[in-house]
């Protein structure tokens, strides 16, 4: 069925897009640029296939599972294509450009495939494909990153992310992420500062710091760790409230950068820090920076320096010839620095590492077992830390109202979207998505808190 309409008086045509994006919060800043300039230029979106004329996949693939669910959904798409319910289908991502000639002779239904440095061809590749001339596009040297100023948000309204560096020069001997996006690369400044504006200007209030590696940001255009100048910077913006930082590699956190988190009352006392593990012998191999004692000398200066911080941090177990003794260190380490926020992923092996040819693969059945292990034990420490939450005084944004359950939904800093826990609020007064309130804490309930939304409180009232 024809569903293109002629809109214009050059002959272009508008076509309903369903996109779908995959993977991080990084890639969907990918995804939001690549809509803001389809939406500019007069395509209309759907979240239906079958209101769907195109179907864009922005794809991930940086471990095994979110590249079985990438290759998955294109597979899916491309019956659609088949059947001639959709008229064109476009790959971008990770996937695409890791995999870009396993896709053209696997999959023949894709229209066209898009390197991750080449998100601003997007206008161009779909109207080529519509016109029957579809072409690749990648950009082989990708050695520049411009901020996405044409973004159409889709994280609610009151929170998106800001990408501010693509890349990453680590090359840890587990991740294939250098390999596909390259060398680390800095967005100007100015274009980050001018993004954030734009994005408060449409109703934005907490910004979301992401990249590959945040504490490197700057160093490859102006020679040294701009983020504290960043942070400053956005804090200027008078309509952000909370501006929240993600992805810090511990061996990059540096004083200054500590100064200014515990100065700028804007900043969350919040901050991921992926430590990974936490044995020597391990980080070693892992191609990591740090060590045990690097680990304990960071924690603790955050802490000293921020008393209310909230630490989160990933680790990976069952890594090649991780033994039980590394193992028990990790389990005591965990233990001992009590980490507000903890993700466990058992190690996934990637073709094109160092780690995929390094002896003493640990069995899944072990991996598990000590995935497992840590997290019941950081259920425990989480557990903990929410229930002597009870009486504090917390300023949290609203996301939502459950009216089955009559309470609001809600985050506190100590709380980045999809990732953590959430304050379930009752008030006497409605309240809007995206509004800062005042709460009480009145209980939790497993990684949650329970809540009363005060009114009147004063800011200096509260406390963690």
């Amino acid at each position: 069925m024809e569903r293109l309409k002629k809109t214009r008086e050059n002959d272009s045509f508008s076509a309903k897009i369903l996109f779908i994006s995959l993977g991080c919060d990084k890639n969907l800043v990918d995804s939001e640029v690549m809509l803001g300039e389809l939406a500019e230029e007069g395509f209309s979106f759907t979240d239906e296939e079958i209101e769907a004329d195109i179907v864009i996949v922005n794809t991930c693939c940086f471990i095994r599972d979110a590249k079985e669910e990438s290759i998955e959904t294109i597979l899916e798409i491309a019956e659609l294509k088949k059947s001639g319910q959709i008229r064109a289908l476009l790959v971008t991502g990770c996937l695409a450009e890791r995999y870009r000639e396993e896709i053209r002779k696997e999959i023949p239904e894709v229209d066209a495939v898009l390197g991750i440095a080449d998100i601003h061809s997007i206008v161009q590749a779909v109207k080529e494909v519509l016109s029957g001339n579809g072409r690749d596009h990648f950009d082989e040297s990708g050695k520049t990153f411009r901020s996405g100023r044409k973004r159409l948000v889709t994280t609610g309204g009151h929170y998106a992310y800001l990408k501010i560096a693509e890349g990453c020069d680590k090359h840890c001997t587990y991740c294939i992420i250098p390999k596909i996006r390259g060398k680390y690369r800095s967005a100007p400044m100015e274009e980050l500062v001018e993004e954030a504006r734009m994005l408060a200007a449409k109703g934005v209030r907490e910004l979301i710091l992401v990249a590959q590696e945040t504490t490197l940001y700057g160093v490859d255009l102006y020679g040294e760790k701009m983020l504290p100048e960043l942070l400053r910077r956005l804090c200027e913006i008078e309509e952000l409230h909370w501006i929240r930082i993600l992805y810090c590699y511990p061996e990059e956190i540096t004083e200054e950068l500590v100064e200014v988190i515990r100065q700028e009352p804007k900043i969350c006392n919040y901050l991921d820090i992926p430590i990974q593990h936490a044995s020597n012998d391990v980080l070693k191999r892992m191609g990591r920076r740090t060590d045990e004692e690097d680990l304990r000398r960071i924690i603790g200066l955050l802490r000293r320096e921020i008393p209310d911080i909230c630490l989160r941090t990933t680790l990976i177990s069952g890594f090649p010839g991780e033994s039980e003794e590394d193992f028990i260190r990790l389990y005591r380490f965990v233990n001992e620095m009590e980490f507000d926020r903890l993700g466990v992923f058992a190690y996934s092996l990637e073709e094109d590492t160092p780690a995929a040819s390094m002896a003493d693969q640990i069995p899944d059945e072990i991996k598990e077992k000590r995935l497992d292990e840590l997290m019941e034990l950081q259920q425990e420490i989480a557990f903990e830390k929410a229930a002597k939450k009870e009486g504090k005084l917390l300023e949290a944004v609203v996301e939502g109202y459950l009216p089955e359950e009559g309470v609001y939904v809600a985050r506190t800093y100590m709380d980045a979207p999809n990732v953590d826990g959430y304050l379930f609020l009752t008030s006497d007064r409605e309240m809007d998505s995206g509004s800062f309130v005042r709460a009480k804490v009145t209980g939790s309930s497993g990684y949650d808190l329970t809540g009363i939304e005060i009114s009147g409180e004063r800011e200096d009232e509260f406390t963690e």
